[in-house]
């Protein structure tokens, strides 16, 4: 990996922590900063729970089924944040977790 492409990637991480923050987690930070441990199970993210966030800033998408089965398997929901140049960010994360939350929405009437 490049040096720019690292400084790319590590940008994008701290955009993500302000936005998280804006979000209403205060305590959102790298995981570079935050934990090694953490960073070592590919979550690029602290304080957002009850998500396990990992930040993907790629040309081409990323294998996003083995970047999840990478990830944890605790109680957080694992989601990639992927920026892909002049085309936008996206979400993943898997199905039974997407309808987890949705359903929970449902329940609260949110939805």
């Amino acid at each position: 990996m490049s040096a720019r492409n690292r400084r790319a990637g590590h940008d994008f991480e701290r955009l993500l922590v302000s936005e998280f923050r804006q979000l209403g987690f205060p305590d959102a930070r790298t995981s570079r900063l935050a934990s090694k441990e953490r960073d070592d199970a590919g979550v690029d993210l602290c304080g957002t729970d009850p998500f396990n966030v990992q930040a993907k800033r790629w040309k081409a998408a990323p294998s996003y089924h083995a970047v999840l089965a990478s990830m944890p398997a605790d109680s957080n929901y694992n989601v990639i944040v992927h920026r892909r140049p002049r085309q936008g960010d996206v979400v993943v994360m898997s199905k039974a977790d997407f309808f987890e939350l949705v359903g929970m929405l449902k329940t609260e009437r949110i939805l």
